[in-house]
């Protein structure tokens, strides 16, 4: 959680306190493409920090501080007063302005310290044994260049100041005499350069310039998008700030800056990811198509071409993770990209068919038609390692990741018992989309790409794989699906949220679906604000373990939308009036993951410590929540809805939803 300023612009965030400085705590810095170009950047006047007045976010991108000199009681009337403005946007732009109220002349020693660790953002947890490479700043009384260099790899930070300075090192000093009523202002600018490509800043003198500035990107993005009309007044501030979520955390891909994608969540993960991108795209498809099209596209870029062990990778494998920073340039880790994740390829090919349905964009669909059919390659051979008709995961890298499911901490697949279980391991949820993807991509088949002979074979192979898991995931002692199938092909037994993403592909057997969506619902798995990952009775269950326990609002609004695939209304709107509940509590933006203590117990949402906040699909989760409460799909070429929760939320309507070219109305 930000206790602090944070902007964000295009994957890159400045963090720091709340008087501005930062001191190279945790992800305080400025963060370019993975890599830390500022831990330290504090402001001293007359040899004391700022006393700090007030504080806050303009919006994303600019943040103003307001304060007085320290050292000097507030009740004695302090006579010089302190603004310090700061704005992100392909670089950072920062004003200081000093104001003299008294009627006597104030000399003012203003002080900039800087420094830098070059931290890649996985070593912000874990920092190296023993410092390497050559980091220096170098001065000219106008500007301070930070470097760093290792084995080839290199990043620069240029800080320029609109007068000129003294100091030596990592200080720029300034003698500043004011004269009674007078002011005294800097400007500053910060550029990174990122593989030999400099950040500019902008040179505007206020922030409100800078807001002008971003328009064309954020409010134009949420100016794009249907407008929601309700009296639910906490409805429609939710709905506002995960638009505008969504679009701050959108960057362009690395390999063509008209792909507009999403970040997954700040901080850890401001990069382009697989699973993450394509659930939120899917979730955004009626308020923001061009986000699933820009992810196809990017995804499909980096679609693994080849056996890689170290990566990971198979050919026709959609990637899970790009990274840009030092750690990855140098080899040392596998993220470039690294494809540990056994969902994104099914996800991708479900997207896919969906951005069909609602953009009528065929052209695309012929564009992505070899990605696609050499994803569903992936998913009919390399990813079913034994040819069982699953899809089972085994990393093969040193550095891979344990778990290539959604819940891939180390120990989210565990039994009943409490176990982990031992791989290769077939996920449950990565049999339901397995089995839409099948579905789906027959479609696009059939009716795109005139191959009306593996339409029918995907079809057949549907029905035999539905079949086939309600027999063999489905624990009749307990009476639920198995987490997961383990490396023997032994049920893990444990009661988890995963089903609520077999509702949202399908898989489920219609005569078993009700029984689904009521042990969902009950009180071990639901907490009263969303689904608990694994159910409280359980041996392993922690309400704060990442994936043993907590509530992750993208889960729940799957769930929702899954029963709503069934039928099933009242759990739904339950649900999701839990769920809804919650973004109160978090001033209208949903965390990445919160605690799973009951409600009764804790009378308001618990935070999960290190939570990304904003975080993509946590954004997203709203958004499907809207397509679920007013039942959207689109048919035929036409849009479906209906006022399905009036009763729970009050009237919703939403004006201007793009279908295949047309804005209407729903309902």
């Amino acid at each position: 959680m930000v206790n602090g300023l944070l902007l964000i612009d295009e994957g890159t965030f400045f963090l720091t306190d709340k008087k501005g400085d930062v001191f190279g705590h945790g992800t305080d810095g400025l963060f370019v493409a993975d890599v830390r170009h500022l831990a330290t950047w504090s402001l001293l006047l007359n040899r004391e920090p700022l006393r700090l007045l007030t504080s806050r976010n303009l919006d994303d991108h600019s943040a103003r501080v307001f304060g007085t000199l320290g050292g000097i009681e507030l009740r004695d009337g302090p006579t010089v007063s302190v603004m310090r403005d700061r704005r992100i946007d392909h670089g950072v732009a920062e004003s200081l302005e000093l104001h003299n109220h008294s009627q006597t002349q104030q000399i003012v020693n203003v002080v900039f310290r800087v420094g830098c660790d070059w931290s890649d953002i996985f070593e912000v947890n874990h920092p190296p044994s023993e410092p390497e490479g050559a980091a220096e700043i170098v001065g000219d009384g106008r500007s301070l260049r930070l470097s760093f260099s290792l084995n080839g790899w290199t990043r620069t930070t240029d800080i320029t100041f609109s007068e000129s300075f003294q100091g030596d090192g990592d200080t720029a000093s300034f003698r500043v005499e004011l004269a009674p009523g007078r002011r005294w202002k800097l400007r500053i600018d910060i550029a990174s350069t990122v593989d030999g490509l400099t950040e500019s800043t902008l040179r505007a003198t206020s922030p409100a310039t800078g807001l002008e500035h971003r328009k064309p990107s954020v409010e134009t993005f949420i100016e794009g998008a249907p407008r929601l009309l309700t009296r639910n007044r906490l409805l429609e501030a939710t709905y506002r700030q995960s638009l505008e979520d969504l679009a701050c955390l959108r960057f362009s891909a690395p390999h063509d800056e008209s792909l507009r994608v999403p970040a997954a969540g700040l901080p850890w993960f401001m990069a382009l990811f697989g699973r993450d991108s394509l659930i939120t795209a899917y979730q955004a498809l009626p308020f923001a198509p061009d986000l699933a099209r820009s992810t196809l596209k990017a995804l499909a870029y980096y679609q693994a071409a080849e056996r890689d062990d170290f990566r990971d990778a198979e050919p026709g494998k959609i990637p899970h993770e790009l990274r840009r920073g030092k750690l990855a340039s140098l080899g040392r880790i596998p993220h470039t990209p690294y494809y540990g994740t056994h969902d994104a390829t099914p996800l991708w090919l479900i997207l896919l068919d969906e951005y069909e349905r609602w953009t009528g964009d065929v052209d695309l669909i012929h564009e992505l038609r070899e990605p696609a059919l050499s994803a569903l390659a992936w998913v009919e051979i390399h990813g079913d390692t034994d040819g069982d008709g699953y899809l089972e995961y085994a990393t093969r890298s040193a550095q891979g990741l344990p778990n290539h499911c959604w819940k891939d901490s180390p120990d989210s697949m565990v039994d009943a018992r409490g176990r982990i279980a031992h791989g290769p391991i077939a996920a449950c949820e990565i049999q339901g989309y397995a089995y839409d993807a099948r579905v789906r991509t027959a479609r696009l088949c059939r009716e795109i790409w005139d191959d009306g002979g593996r339409a029918e074979r995907l079809e057949g192979d549907a029905v035999a794989l539905k079949r086939a898991f309600n027999r063999d995931f489905w624990v009749d002692s307990l009476g639920h699906f198995a987490l997961a199938l383990d490396g023997n092909k032994e049920q893990v037994d444990s009661l988890a949220s995963n089903a609520g993403h077999l509702l949202w592909s399908g898989i489920v057997e219609t005569g078993r679906a009700a029984e689904v969506s009521s042990r969902l619902m009950s009180p071990d798995l639901c907490n009263g604000w969303g689904l608990r990952t694994l159910a409280a009775g359980e041996t392993a269950y922690n309400p704060i373990g990442y994936h043993t326990g907590s509530v992750w609002p993208h889960d729940t609004g799957i769930a929702a939308e899954g029963m709503r695939r069934y039928g099933h209304r009242d759990p739904a709107a339950r649900l999701l009036e839990a769920l809804l509940s919650t973004a109160g509590y978090f001033e209208h933006r949903l965390p990445e993951v919160f605690a799973g203590y009951a409600r009764s117990e804790t009378l308001m949402p618990v935070e999960y410590p290190t939570a990304s906040r904003p975080q993509a699909w946590a954004a997203g989760a709203p958004l499907l929540a809207l397509r679920t409460m007013l039942n959207l799909d689109v048919a035929d070429g036409e849009l479906k809805a209906e006022a399905w929760m009036t009763d729970v939320f009050g009237p919703v309507t939403l004006n201007g939803i793009i279908v295949r070219g047309r804005r209407v109305t729903a309902p």
